[in-house]
């Protein structure tokens, strides 16, 4: 029985359903890893994050961040965290270079990519656009439509995730669009890494502590695909053998971090100067988690609050990546046994104060009015939206729900002979998640008779 895994296993540069096989890059030039980058940045979906909400939905202001802007900084400080630790980890396993041709810039690409798609599958209005799908299979206008699912299947739905959403954008193909398959054919390595709960829906880990249970990671739509990716990089088994449940790949530790660092700070940044929380208090408990030696003298004076946010915000970000890669590569023997399972922000000594800014976050900016009203109006959108689709493909002989699937992409609802009820259903989803805030509004006001389109 296998009890460890090996970075000689864990990196590789194979791609995923890859058909260019007679495609062979300059990796001095542009690298395997840097491709993968390369490639989500170019996607239409990691375009659509910029009109997708981050912290305030559809924002006014201009320094408010988006999912994309988010994305961005997610990734670059991922990169570092990355880079930092392949150069440990090249010295320690030198045969990664010499026969693998493994660089330290290879672990700062692949921790950079898996944190530039790590939200490219939410659905409109955050977290809660994920609740409202959810709570529209809940409902009783959606029973008719999954009498024919498997468990699995209906907990897919039940409990839609976003992060299963994106291992599909990255790994599957619309037949319409293209006879390959494989999506954006990224390596092995980068999807792994992207996939932070590398398990099925089923089984639910009750109360568990392990950060990597706490989610799934793929729908039963890309299972056999994700078993396929585990196979090949030795990921160690969860569970018994008909689940698809596994430890996670070290390096999605990182991308994790990165995300845990730039919500936690980057998001009370906005806070603090949308005047959501007091900007007195916000620098006093930022200066916590610098914890300057009393006696340090600083020959900076700031004449504008704002400008002394951004300046603790950039300190702060270097000491919590010093302190994440230092914190991982401490571990790093337990990572590869499986035996480490909590997330890296969580053992730093800044905690106590990390909480606090959280805690505060959640209080003043995500629990806002505004962000409110807007997020219960995106209940009735994405509701409405999903039942007006599923009607429309499920129900076919109404005049009505015919001219409803006049305004669906052909791609979402064109399939094959034999595809499955579920099938259907997982489509019909990847329309209402692909679609930006704005997007989901503007369609459901014309569903819905509540604005007409401009005839030109």
């Amino acid at each position: 029985m296998q009890h460890t895994t090996t970075w000689g296993k864990l990196i590789s540069k194979k791609r995923f359903e890859s058909s260019d096989k007679k495609y062979t890059s300059d990796e001095s030039v542009r690298g395997e890893f840097q491709r993968d980058y390369d490639r989500i940045v170019f996607s239409s979906a990691f375009r659509r994050l910029q009109n997708k909400t981050q912290v305030m939905p559809m924002p006014e202001s201009d320094f408010v961040h988006t999912r994309l802007t988010h994305s961005l900084e997610a990734s670059v400080v991922g990169r570092t965290l990355g880079r930092i630790v392949g150069k440990s980890i090249l010295e320690r396993n030198p045969a990664l270079t010499e026969e693998k041709h493994i660089q330290e810039a290879d672990f700062g690409d692949i921790v950079a990519a898996a944190c530039l798609a790590h939200d490219i599958g939410n659905p409109p209005f955050g977290h809660s656009g994920e609740d409202a799908i959810s709570s529209y299979f809940e409902s009783e206008a959606a029973q008719p439509f999954m009498q024919n699912l498997t468990e699995a299947q209906r907990k897919d739905l039940l409990s839609f995730e976003g992060n299963a959403a994106g291992f599909r954008v990255l790994t599957y193909t619309y037949p319409e669009h293209c006879n390959l398959s494989g999506g954006l054919s990224l390596t092995y390595t980068t999807l792994a890494t992207f996939t932070k709960y590398p398990k099925e829906s089923l089984p639910v880990i009750a109360k568990t502590k392990n950060t990597s249970e706490k989610k799934y990671g793929f729908f039963q739509t890309e299972k056999d695909w994700f078993n396929t990716i585990a196979a090949e990089l030795g990921l160690l088994r969860k569970g018994d053998g008909d689940t698809v449940f596994y430890h996670r790949h070290p390096l999605a530790f990182l991308v994790e971090a990165a995300d845990d660092i730039c919500y936690r700070i980057i998001d009370f940044e906005d806070g603090l100067k949308l005047g959501l929380v007091p900007h007195k208090q916000g620098i006093e408990l930022l200066k916590q988690i610098l914890n300057d030696d009393p006696n340090r003298v600083s020959t900076i004076k700031f004449y504008d609050w704002r400008e002394e946010i951004g300046y603790l915000r950039a300190r702060i970000i270097g000491k919590l990546i010093d302190e994440c890669s230092a914190v991982f590569l401490g571990n790093e023997k337990e990572l590869l046994a499986g035996t480490f399972d909590t997330p890296l922000i969580n053992l730093l000594d800044c905690k106590p104060a990390l909480d606090e800014i959280k805690m505060l976050s959640i209080e003043k900016i995500y629990r806002n009015k505004p962000v409110l009203e807007i997020e219960a109006a995106g209940f009735e959108v994405l509701g409405g939206l999903l039942d007006a689709c599923m009607k429309a493909v499920f129900l076919p002989e109404s005049k009505r729900h015919r001219k409803l699937a006049d305004l669906i992409p052909t791609h979402y609802i064109n399939l094959p002979d034999g595809v499955s009820d579920y099938e259907r259903i997982i489509h019909i989803t990847d329309f209402v998640t692909s679609l930006t805030d704005q997007a989901a509004i503007n369609l459901f006001r014309k569903i819905k008779g509540i604005e007409l389109p401009r005839m030109y």
